[in-house]
């Protein structure tokens, strides 16, 4: 008795046309409200800017030579370079330390880990409200300094001290999303693994160093990359406590683009802008997978 033959490509067009259908409505989605704003951005960014029928008029590169030669663009680039790193790395460290601390066996283990998350659900613009209070020239703060014999600091009417102000909040704001996120890591890795470190001697910092911190490999590339995109979209903590002054000191680049295209109505200039950023981005998180890659 003769079997039938399989059609094999048959079957193998049959799960290609399933995986697509499955695959179709991410891929929609993607396409509407990803990949087309990127596209019309960077059309936007090569013209005068409108959002008129008649779109506006060809420029070319005109937008972002004017970047090029503009002082006040570099200075928010600065100003967004200085508060990246400021508040990228105590974003890091410091959740990482307390998700250490906090997944030991510590009275009200659980009180603290839902105190120290409150910050990252907590709305930004009510967090700067709050800052902006702190910090003001008679607020609490400088009546602490006050007290401790110190002399009062106009924080946020400094271009010294308004960024660290800006620093800080941020800093405070991602800290338990981190916090949480480093636990979830830690608890991943295999307890056996510190027993037999144990074993062998080793003492607290060589199990973190050699266990705790290979171990957690891959949820400091996901924190570090998240972080990042965070911190490089900043605009609530400038729009509700600095405003970016003073004297332009603590825009950052967001804001900026909020500015030139909503206040200053040059949408092509600020698609510039927000190109750049984009562009950033992506050259940035490509740098740091492979960093952790090698």
């Amino acid at each position: 008795m003769k079997t039938k033959p399989i059609n094999v490509f048959g079957q193998q067009r049959q799960e290609a046309v399933t995986a697509w259908l499955f695959l179709a409505p991410a891929l929609i989605g993607l396409g509407i409200f990803v990949f087309y704003p990127i596209g019309y951005l960077l059309y936007l960014s090569l013209t005068t800017g409108s959002f008129t029928p008649q779109g506006g008029q060809w420029v070319g590169l005109r937008n972002y030579l004017r970047l090029l030669m503009n002082p006040d663009f570099w200075q928010v680039m600065g100003n967004t370079v200085y508060f990246t790193v400021a508040t990228v790395i105590p974003s890091l460290i410091l959740p990482l330390i307390i998700a250490v601390l906090l997944n030991q066996s510590v009275p009200l283990r659980g009180l603290l880990r839902t105190v120290y998350f409150i910050p990252s659900i907590t709305s930004l613009v009510a967090v700067g409200l709050g800052f902006r209070w702190l910090f003001q020239n008679q607020g609490p703060v400088n009546d602490l300094l006050t007290t401790l014999g110190l002399d009062p600091i106009p924080w946020l009417n400094s271009t010294v001290w308004a960024m660290p102000v800006l620093i800080l909040l941020s800093s405070w704001q991602q800290l338990g999303f981190n916090m949480v996120v480093f636990l979830a890591g830690l608890q991943a890795i295999p307890q056996i693994r510190y027993e037999a470190a144990e074993l062998d001697g080793a003492d607290g910092f060589a199990k973190f160093w050699h266990i705790t911190l290979p171990g957690l490999r891959p949820t400091l590339v996901f924190t570090a990359i998240t972080t990042l995109i965070f911190t490089l979209r900043s605009f609530e903590q400038v729009y509700v406590v600095t405003g970016g002054g003073p004297l332009n000191s603590t825009n950052l680049l967001v804001y900026y683009i909020y500015q030139e295209a909503f206040a200053r109505f040059d949408f092509g200039y600020a698609a510039a802008a927000a190109a750049v950023l984009l562009m950033a981005t992506f050259v940035l998180v490509y740098f740091q997978l492979r960093s952790w890659q090698e």
